[in-house]
């Protein structure tokens, strides 16, 4: 069976879904690319799962260790090379609450940076990730 299936929706939108749940996402070329930009871009998504995937191991580490990340959160930054066009680097900031023990956070980092996307993604895309543990 499928992941997902998608369709192209016309000026530079795709629509894609995901077989399992129905979900839907939609996708805009960037605005630096001829498009409207008025959803993600392919490459949007790819970042953004990047850091997805990390505070979700990062969530199952955290269980096994009852802590609780409830409220973690992250921003991610993308940086584009032109020639050829491609992810440069993908940068993200994650914000994790000053209450997780610091004997546990080099386990969760650690467990961030070996993610299943992370360790996919092309060795020649900058991986920049940063913690900050809050409050």
């Amino acid at each position: 069976m499928s992941t997902a299936t998608a369709r192209y929706a016309g000026h530079l939108r795709t629509e894609a879904t995901h077989v399992a749940s129905g979900t839907t996402v939609l996708f805009d070329a960037p605005v630096d690319n001829h498009g409207r930009g008025e959803a993600f871009s392919p490459t949007d998504l790819v970042s953004t799962a990047l850091g997805t995937c990390m505070m979700t191991i990062m969530g199952i580490v955290a269980e096994r260790h009852a802590l609780n990340l409830t409220g973690v959160s992250f921003d991610v930054t993308k940086r584009m090379a032109a020639e050829p066009r491609r992810i440069a680097e993908i940068e993200i900031e994650f914000r994790l609450p000053g209450s997780v023990p610091t004997e546990k956070r080099a386990l969760l980092e650690r467990a961030a940076r070996t993610c299943p996307v992370a360790l996919s993604l092309n060795p020649e895309i900058k991986q920049t990730v940063q913690f900050t543990y809050e409050g």
